[in-house]
């Protein structure tokens, strides 16, 4: 294992097992989230953070407008 992580320049072993189950695990051959899946995830938690942000924001224009409405306007 130290002489493939030494060959490959990489920082440990533990990186080098960390990639074979990684492999293992998009491959079917051991349970566990796929890189796709990972990926699938994280982007669907930037679309909800996305979407909660939204939300806010509408909420305050409503509350804005809602308060404007009430409001008695006198004419001139």
């Amino acid at each position: 294992m130290q002489a493939v992580v030494d060959k490959l320049g990489i920082g440990s072993r533990e990186t080098l097992r960390n990639w074979v189950k990684q492999y293992e695990i998009d491959a079917g051959q051991r349970p566990g989230t796929t890189t796709e899946e990972s990926a699938h995830l994280k982007a669907l938690k930037k679309e909800n953070a996305e979407l909660k942000r939204a939300d806010e924001i509408l909420r305050a224009a409503a509350g804005f407008f809602a308060a404007e409405l009430d409001r008695p306007h006198t004419r001139s």
